[in-house]
């Protein structure tokens, strides 16, 4: 009796890059801390990395405000640099859903602008990266009752 050898599996994948990367929500403590270089720039981009960033519009005008708050304080440079790498980063931004967004700045007592990352979040079923503690607190509960 020949006993026949079971087949091989073979896997063949695409390079790294072309692999689906899971998103993640930034808010615009995470991206400004990481963009202008903060002390917990680390931290910020090693949670992010190797992820499809998303955000709401809003964070394009609060990461704004960030840069001239900073060139107001002598940064001019910083600002200019973090400013340059904010328009080459690859970000997916959206649209949200403005009374879901205000039911949830009420519910968990956020502002109108954080809400709208939690929506966000919770509308795409990802992370929500953000060194906001009050938001962080929102987003575990929130993200964590998702069905």
């Amino acid at each position: 009796m020949i006993v026949a050898s079971p087949p091989s599996l073979h896997v063949a994948e695409p390079p790294a890059q072309y692999l689906l990367r899971p998103p993640i929500v930034v808010d615009c403590s995470a991206l400004a801390g990481i963009l202008f270089q903060e002390e917990w720039k680390a931290l910020g981009e090693q949670r992010i990395a190797q992820r499809d960033l998303h955000a709401p519009y809003l964070l394009q005008a609060e990461f704004a405000n960030v840069a001239v708050k900073k060139a107001k304080q002598g940064a001019a440079l910083a600002a200019r640099e973090g400013v340059e790498q904010f328009s080459q980063t690859d970000i997916e931004f959206h649209r949200i859903n403005v009374e879901q967004t205000v039911a949830l700045a009420q519910q968990y007592g956020l502002s109108a602008y954080d809400a709208a990352y939690l929506w966000l979040a919770a509308d795409l079923k990802c992370p929500l990266a953000t060194f906001d503690d009050k938001l962080a607190a929102a987003a575990k509960a929130h993200l964590a009752g998702l069905p």
